[in-house]
């Protein structure tokens, strides 16, 4: 009987053994299964903070702490662009900003896909700012203006709370507005007032830009737009063919162009505020505003309309006529008469971001490669023509007119001519020939 008890108690200790051999392999097992899934180690990351199956537990246990080894998570492709376009520094404070539809200014699909669109911008400086140190204010809102490039309302809203837009501008280095109405040439005052203020405006802008012209390569975005911006401020005029036939002179003196390079970073000289998306240089042909010196910007301008051709007729940097006998023609017509300010050519651009594409959004269309011009206000962008100057402020505009390549218009010819007697053609069927 005890030889039973005894041989009993001796297979039960074996079997607790066995038992107890098998959970001390679980560790093992799962460190190696755990490296098996784990990515790569990051350039630039010590290949020595990966665990290997020799480590013991407590070696694990240190190795999974995010804050003493884990690298940290690579950047969104939104988190990229703030990166690259901004480099927000340490201490900095960004207000992203969007406008609200009222009264006869009524919601659209796109309009409130942008608002949306604005609290993710704003979600995401925020992820950015807890590891580069610096600050997000919360989300301006404020009624729209209804017009682009209008004035501004004296403020809007954050927090439910009403705030001035000096005011909080004033407390804000970096801004981005996400808005259906051009708030460019305000911002642009503003920015002028304060010299640490830097501000991406983004009217229009859409969510499919994300994955076309705002996921550009923007050093080489900017790498063009200067070479164009170069060019442009060396010539005395540009001579333009379009694909109609049409031919128009813009004249380019007692100017100095731009370059809209998508960079926005805390050094940044000139004029700190850039469309975004970006890519393109642009300069405001000469207005006549020198006592015996008229603009020498004349010729014909071919521009479709609901499908329809309709031709400008320009002397002297104003547009002086609306050739034809459509109705499209009519309501060109009468938009120009509606304030003579209208009738200012107030730029010339050059679009260079290889992203962008097509897509009927002025914001984008401008930045493909091709040309534009623009009627209207112009000293938002170096030219004399202001609100002051409109008779209304409602009737405050910059409207862009694009040629891109592969538009139903294109720039069969586009040649800057120089101080020194020669020329140089920059486009020819729709392409840069300079790049």
């Amino acid at each position: 009987m005890r030889f039973k008890i005894f041989t009993l108690l001796a297979l039960l200790a074996i079997l607790l053994g066995l038992t107890a051999c098998g959970e001390k392999a679980t560790p093992t097992t799962t460190a190696t299964a755990t490296m098996a899934s784990k990515p790569l180690p990051a350039k630039g990351i010590s290949e020595k903070a990966t665990p290997t199956t020799t480590a013991t537990t407590t070696e694990q246990k240190q190795i999974a702490t995010p804050t003493e080894t884990a690298p940290p998570p690579p950047p969104s492709d939104l988190e990229k662009l703030l990166i690259d376009v901004f480099a927000p520094q340490p201490g900095e404070k960004v207000l992203v900003m969007s406008d609200l539809p009222h009264g006869k200014w009524t919601d659209n699909e796109r309009w409130a896909d942008r608002r949306e669109m604005a609290i993710e911008w704003h979600s995401a400086f925020q992820q950015l700012g807890t590891r580069l140190g610096f600050s997000v204010h919360p989300l301006l809102t404020y009624p729209a203006t209804g017009a682009h490039n209008g004035p501004l309302p004296e403020g809007g809203e954050m927090d439910g709370q009403r705030i001035r837009f000096e005011e909080i501008l004033a407390d804000t280095n970096i801004v981005a507005a996400l808005t259906e109405y051009s708030a460019t040439a305000p911002l642009i005052e503003f920015s002028q007032e304060l010299p640490n203020l830097r501000v991406a405006s983004m009217p229009g802008v859409v969510r499919s830009m994300e994955q076309t012209a705002l996921a550009a390569d923007y050093s080489e975005v900017a790498r063009k737009s200067h070479i164009l911006a170069a060019k442009l401020d060396q010539a005395l005029g540009a001579e333009v063919e379009f694909s109609t036939g049409h031919r128009m002179y813009f004249d380019l003196r007692n100017r100095k162009a731009e370059a809209d390079d998508g960079q926005l970073h805390a050094d940044k000289e000139g004029v700190r505020v850039i469309n975004l998306p970006s890519g393109e240089a642009y300069i405001v042909p000469y207005e006549g505003e020198l006592e015996d010196q008229p603009s020498q910007t004349e010729g014909t301008i071919p521009m479709m309309y609901d499908d329809e051709l309709v031709l400008l007729r320009v002397q002297e940097n104003r547009i002086s006529e609306v050739i034809g006998d459509s109705s499209e023609a009519a309501q060109i017509r009468g938009y120009i008469a509606m304030d003579e300010a209208r009738r200012n050519i107030a730029e010339l651009g050059l679009g260079c971001n290889d992203k962008a594409i097509i897509s009927g959004n002025v914001l984008e269309d401008e930045k493909v490669l091709g040309m534009h011009w623009a009627l209207g206000r112009s000293d938002h962008i170096g030219g004399t023509v202001g609100v002051a100057d409109f008779s209304d402020p409602a009737h405050v505009v910059h409207w862009d007119i694009v040629y891109p390549l592969g538009g139903p218009i294109e720039i069969a010819s586009l040649v800057l001519q120089y101080e020194d007697g020669t020329s140089e053609e920059i486009i020819r069927d729709g392409q840069h020939t300079i790049f």
